[in-house]
């Protein structure tokens, strides 16, 4: 895992809060006035219904959030098939070259053993408009470990304190806690992004008020004068500006090709020219491959989902079946490897497992209430915690 993380990742968590915007006298000076009412007015019916939206208010708001990072790339949102220097902000390049020197090489690790997290995060993000890129988030935040908690209580992998959980319809409790269900907690995040961007309109000044909560974006954007990241960040407390500069720094090396895991045509990460980030064979011993059970699959099955309801963690699963998601999306069918008695639970749920996979894709119905098993969280350091 990335060790480097723990040590910064719990100085960066958000004051989690609605706050409103100062009423001032005066427009800033590089913000165009436009007239956002229809556009909050939907996001807001989206953050209340607490189920993910109709067809048609994710293609209205991804129309309009994909220009949340003008300030960050110079076609509002990234190309994969273009040089990266071409299309980033100037500002932004220099800006996280020291961060990229440091901790490069613990991220280009997570590109492999991150794939089926990052495939969970984009297809429910995709679920209320939001852009892929913000997947990052919670990378800075947690390591995307389920079992990350701060000092002062944030936990799970998007940090959420318990009342603000709760606000997000989480049931946080002695009995559960759903902040460490990846599919749940997740969903909970993309409300909560969407109420921050109902605010900010732009996505980087989101990514700092995550971390040091609205309020002091807002008092950055009246010392400034200006709704411009790189011109407010100077008013913004350092950690906050830190966390910004490790999502672009995120972004940079999870997206780039540098030897590096791209995505391919059904929107999975996959290794370049094909491959899997595990090898084109399990990695198993002779024994567990002598033991081993296979079933050729085929639909829209998620490695993380079916980890869950059998019981195995993430790594384990990789182990068996390398390469899954990618592989499944791009050939139509899988030879499933389980261990026996794991097969046959497999074989005994497979369409109620099914039903979740395609629940989880299409976000069409209420999620079950079962519990998420994920890898053992790795020991973590603690700092200040904001929220």
């Amino acid at each position: 895992m990335i060790g480097f993380i723990w040590q910064t990742v719990f100085a960066g968590a958000s004051m989690q809060q609605n706050v409103q915007p100062p009423e001032t006298t005066s427009q800033v000076a590089d913000t165009p006035r436009i007239d956002t009412v229809e556009e909050d007015a939907v996001i807001e019916d989206i953050i209340q219904a607490r189920k993910t939206p109709q067809k048609e208010k994710v293609q209205y708001i991804s129309q309009l959030t994909r220009y949340g990072f003008k300030n960050l790339f110079s076609s509002f949102s990234y190309n994969p098939s273009l040089p990266y220097s071409t299309q980033v902000n100037p500002y932004a390049e220099n800006y996280m070259q020291d961060y990229l020197r440091a901790h490069s090489a613990s991220l280009v690790k997570m590109k492999s053993w991150g794939i089926p997290y990052f495939n969970l995060i984009d297809n429910i993000f995709a679920q209320y408009g939001l852009p892929r890129e913000l997947k990052y988030l919670a990378v800075i935040e947690s390591n995307l470990n389920t079992g990350a908690t701060s000092w002062v209580g944030a936990g799970g992998p998007w940090q959420f304190m318990p009342y603000t959980a709760r606000d997000y319809g989480l049931v946080v409790n002695g009995e559960y806690d759903e902040r460490r269900d990846y599919i749940k907690s997740t969903h909970a995040a993309a409300r909560y992004l969407l109420t921050l961007y109902k605010q900010m309109h732009d996505w980087l000044l989101v990514i700092a008020a995550y971390n040091g909560g609205p309020g002091r974006v807002y008092d950055a954007m009246k010392k400034s004068g200006s709704k411009d990241f790189w011109v407010l960040q100077y008013y913004l407390p350092m950690e906050s500006r830190n966390h910004v500069k490790k999502f672009i720094a995120t972004h940079y090396i999870m997206e780039t090709n540098n030897g590096a895991y791209n995505l391919n045509s059904g929107g999975f990460f996959t290794v370049s020219g094909g491959g899997s980030p595990y090898g084109n064979k399990p990695s198993l011993s002779d024994s567990e491959m002598e033991q081993a059970s296979t079933q050729t699959i085929s639909g829209k099955f998620n490695s993380l989902v079916i980890a869950k309801n059998l019981g195995i963690d993430i790594e384990q699963f990789n182990r068996y079946n390398p390469g899954f998601d990618g592989q499944l999306s791009t050939n139509g069918q899988y030879d499933l490897r389980l261990p026996p008695d794991k097969m046959e639970v497999f074989l005994a749920t497979k369409y109620q497992i099914l039903n979740e996979c395609v629940q989880l894709l299409l976000g069409d119905a209420d999620l079950p209430n079962s519990k998420t098993v994920y890898p053992t969280p790795k020991p973590a350091k603690s700092g200040r915690k904001y929220r």
